[in-house]
């Protein structure tokens, strides 16, 4: 049984404009020991699908309208404020995109990584939380870390506070981590130290995770599966390698194409034409049919492409492969 499962699941936005769709039919599994990138552009829905599974949503304007989450076999939708409590933080934690916007800037590092772990009470003596605090710090390879537990955000570089973020996210031995978006803001050489780190984590742990990225190279390195999103909905889903040799949507494949190279021979960047649609006014049929060159006269009727299977763990949502 899948640790994460996620069926159906919509979540809209109140707003003077009218509702946003950001997630609009969502279904996907998490395995135990398993990482699931959730790629697509901005605005696709991606980072409002780990505010769901945080039950972080802003309200009143964001609300969950319909769908399960089930975490462990047991819908976590219908859990109390209380219960969420008990389980944010403890078995699902989230890395956040920009530490500067987590992270207190009055409040020391150690302060900061030991208040999830006084929260959930799940230790209590002075000396043993500062040498779990400590003993995190090491995990994510801050040096001298006992000195440091002293410091202030301002006094780590942006790579170093990504990492105190991730302890803070892992104070708590989660079995599910939710990472947004995390090396948008550091540059090539860091991202690659802090990926690195975060695979050996993974799999030192046995965590299963869902790394929310708009890189492809991020996760191919990274993920054992990979969905695609597009205007809300998952387009396209399966195993790394299937997607990656053997991409089914167009939408898919135009963002393989979209991948940097290192081929002397091409002039010129491949891109997507056109521009996402606006989530308030979707069109009807396939969300991309607009800006899709493989369309077909069914793409634009008023009915959605029905999901079918391309391999044994390889779905997409395209007329193209009914």
């Amino acid at each position: 049984m899948a640790l994460l499962e996620v069926k159906d699941l919509k979540a809209y936005f109140q707003t003077t404009a009218g509702v946003v769709k950001a997630v609009n039919g969502v279904s996907f599994e998490v395995d135990k020991g398993k990482v699931l990138g959730l790629v697509g552009e901005s605005g696709s829905g991606k980072t409002t699908i780990g505010h769901c599974l945080m039950n972080l949503l802003p309200k009143p304007a964001g609300r969950i309208v319909h769908g399960q989450i089930l975490f462990d076999g047991v819908d976590i939708l219908q859990s109390s404020e209380k219960e969420w409590q008990k389980l944010r933080g403890k078995d699902i934690a989230m890395i956040v995109q920009d530490p500067m916007s987590s992270l207190d800037p009055l409040f020391t590092i150690g302060d900061q990584v030991v208040e999830p772990i006084k929260i959930h009470r799940l230790i209590n003596h002075k000396v043993s939380l500062q040498n779990r605090v400590v003993e995190l710090l090491e995990k994510v390879r801050i040096p001298a870390p006992r000195d440091r537990i002293k410091d202030y955000p301002h006094q780590f570089s942006g790579g170093m506070r990504q990492r105190v973020v991730g302890a803070i996210a892992l104070s708590c031995n989660p079995r599910l981590l939710i990472a947004d978006e995390p090396t948008t803001s550091l540059d090539v050489t860091i991202q690659a130290q802090y990926l690195a780190l975060l695979r050996d984590i993974q799999e030192s742990d046995d965590l299963a995770m869902l790394f929310i990225t708009h890189d492809l190279g991020v996760v191919a390195y990274l993920c054992t599966d990979v969905a695609v999103m597009y205007a809300g909905k998952i387009v396209e889903i399966g195993n790394v390698r299937d997607i990656y040799k053997n991409p089914a949507h167009p939408y898919t494949q135009a963002l393989i194409r979209s991948v940097p190279h290192n081929d002397a021979k091409v002039e010129k960047l491949y891109g997507i034409a056109g521009a996402p649609p606006s989530l308030i006014n979707l069109p009807a049929g396939c969300a991309f049919a607009p800006r899709c060159k493989q369309k077909i006269a069914q793409c634009e009727t008023a009915e959605l492409p029905p999901v079918t299977k391309i391999s044994c763990d390889h779905t997409v949502s395209c007329w193209r492969h009914v």
